[in-house]
């Protein structure tokens, strides 16, 4: 009897140091994919929900988080307005709950999706749109071109489509120094 009672023991030590050792390692592999986690993951687990951001330039801007792509953010404002956001100009974000996104592939595909492709959607839908860049600067008016690494604005008021007649500049608009394109909705000029 002794001789079950020690391997009893031995057996319940062993299982004990096997226990924590997994913790310890299962502890240890989170904070190694914590590490690896970049923003726009973190992100992707609040799609959906409201999120309030501080972006250089353009400071406080909220909204509910609809799209997370590469390098930006798409928020739905107020009155139907949406905020395509630079993440490089992303400071702070608030509203995040405990989930994570998915990791995104590194694909060609995915790697393709960046910010200069959604500005060429709205080059391409028209929008009139305020441009706010990362010194504060505010321009207005309708996305003509984007480049490889340049936006061209046809400036003009917010209450007046991009007619020739409305246009006083074109301007080009470095991508780098884009922290939010926030589409103006009809009527909200």
């Amino acid at each position: 009897m002794r001789w079950q009672q020690l391997f009893a023991d031995l057996q319940a030590q062993f299982d004990a140091e096997e226990a924590a050792a997994e913790r310890n390692q299962t502890a240890s592999r989170v904070r190694a994919e914590i590490g690896a986690l970049r923003l726009a993951e973190r992100l992707g687990g609040a799609v959906g929900f409201p999120v309030a951001l501080g972006c250089r330039g353009a400071g406080a801007v909220t909204g509910l988080l609809t799209h997370v792509g590469v390098d930006w953010l798409l928020l739905e404002g107020e009155g139907g307005r949406e905020d395509l956001i630079a993440l490089r100009s992303v400071r702070t974000v608030g509203g995040l709950g405990r989930l994570t996104g998915v990791a995104q592939p590194a694909g060609a595909v995915w790697s393709r999706l960046d910010l200069r492709r959604a500005l060429r959607g709205l080059a391409r839908d028209r929008a009139v749109v305020q441009v706010i860049l990362d010194d504060g600067a505010t321009l207005t008016g309708t996305l003509d071109r984007v480049g490889a690494d340049h936006v061209e604005l046809a400036e003009h008021p917010s209450d007046q489509p991009r007619r020739p007649g409305a246009v006083h500049g074109v301007r080009a608009v470095v991508v780098e120094a884009i922290a939010v394109v926030r589409t103006v909705p009809p009527g909200l000029g």
